[in-house]
Order: structure tokens, then sequence, then C-alpha cells
């Protein structure tokens, strides 16, 4: 694990257990949660948007993610974890392909808690 991997995993209380047969990780337990995966259509990108009452943790699950965090573009490895705290403008995007990301929102989740400050589709 890389050292911002395991600085993240720290903050957000990830744990790993060993097992014979490889390993797990545990993102959440017994604490509310919301878990999505996100389809991003080739070349497109989400709204530049923030959350008041939620952090999310976004895993790249395709080569060719965009992801966009307080300001920051990165362009994540398949695996590569990120962390959005509640305030921060975000959004995530494709390069190219289409791509998949997981999404695990720690928090009270509501989509209303949306506030859109840029959108290419006339919803901001």
């Amino acid at each position: 694990m890389t050292d911002q991997a395991t600085d993240l995993a720290r903050r957000l209380d990830i744990v790993t257990d060993e097992r014979p047969w490889g390993r797990f990780e545990r993102f959440t337990l017994n604490e509310a949660s919301t878990v999505k995966i996100i389809h991003v259509a080739p070349g497109q990108r989400l709204s530049l948007q923030r959350h008041r009452h939620r952090d999310e943790l976004w895993v790249a699950l395709d080569a060719g993610a965009v992801f966009e965090v307080a300001g920051r573009r990165i362009e994540p490895e398949v695996g590569e974890r990120v962390l959005i705290r509640a305030g921060d403008t975000h959004r995530m995007g494709s390069a190219g392909p289409a791509v998949r990301v997981l999404e695990v929102a720690f928090g009270d989740f509501d989509e209303d808690d949306i506030e859109r400050l840029e959108d290419a589709y006339g919803r901001a």
C-alpha cells in the first residue's frame, strides 16, 4: 500500500484483514453509508458540486477517470482512492472511454444535498 493509501485508510478507519486466500478491506462497519457505482459515458463529466452533510470516497474502477477535488485535477490509477470531505468542491469525468467509479458516501445521504456550481446540462 502506498503512503497516501495508508494515510487515507487511517483517516477512514479502513481495516485490512489478511486471510490464507488473500485479504479484504472493510470500509464501513455498522455505520450509515451509501455505496454506488457511477458510470460516466465517454468524454462526459458530472457537475462541479459540493455537499454539506457527507464525505465521499471514490475508487477508480477503470482507466481514464478524471477527478477534480478542491481545485486539484487527479488522473487516478485503477484502484486508487480519493477522499472528498464535506464542503470540498468536486466532480468526476472521463478522459475518453466510459469509466466506472465506486463511491462510498459517509453520513446523511440525500441527493438534495447537492449544490451544483457548474453543469454542462443546465442544472446549476
